[in-house]
């Protein structure tokens, strides 16, 4: 009898620990389109504003991107907290990741816009810390189309820098384009994985 019961609870353990194996990655499937789809179309309506009207207002229309990225990002958080209501190591580095490039990249967009240093750098620090957190999300959460989606995207940052002067306005695209590669496509993709192994 001792030892149907001890075999029960090895079954009971082994069910359990299985299953919470299963859920580890199940979260977290909006958060990369949760800034991607608002990055990419406030960046390409700012490249059409100023191929119309090249007004200085027009370079601000990056700041909207925080004001809809953050909400969503929150919204989705809590949403899988509710459903879930736990977080494992990973899902709590990756969402404080990509907090941080959130906070960066509003903090850092604003503070070289004021120093006048945007047109140099802005778009390609943009563009870096998206990549290098899309590949740190994919090594994290071992999915390898993220972490090759962040490699590209990494390399592709550069290309800003070469759209300067009169080609500046060219910039937005190719970061619109950054983004479409470092989260609305992999994005999908984890999306699609993670709907896949819920059913």
């Amino acid at each position: 009898m001792n030892t149907n019961s001890l075999q029960q609870e090895l079954e009971i353990i082994a069910r359990i620990r299985g299953e919470a194996t299963s859920q580890k990655v199940l979260v977290g499937e909006n958060l990369f389109l949760a800034w991607g789809y608002p990055a990419a179309i406030i960046l390409l309506l700012e490249f059409a504003a100023l191929m119309l009207w090249h007004a200085d207002w027009c370079y601000w229309l990056w700041a909207g991107i925080p004001l809809f990225g953050f909400p969503l990002m929150m919204y989705f958080m809590n949403e899988d907290y509710e459903r879930t209501h736990s977080r494992t190591l990973e899902q709590n580095v990756v969402m404080q990741l990509w907090l941080f490039i959130g906070f960066a990249c509003c903090v850092g967009g604003f503070a070289i816009g004021f120093a006048g240093i945007f047109p140099l750098c802005g778009n390609s620090l943009i563009g870096l810390l998206t990549g290098m957190g899309c590949f740190v999300t994919g090594v994290i959460l071992h999915f390898r189309p993220k972490t090759i989606c962040g490699i590209i995207a990494s390399f592709l940052s550069i290309v800003p820098l070469f759209l300067q002067g009169d080609l500046w306005p060219w910039q937005l695209p190719v970061t619109a384009l950054i983004v479409v590669i470092a989260l609305i496509i992999p994005g999908h993709l984890f999306r699609r994985y993670v709907l896949s192994r819920r059913k």
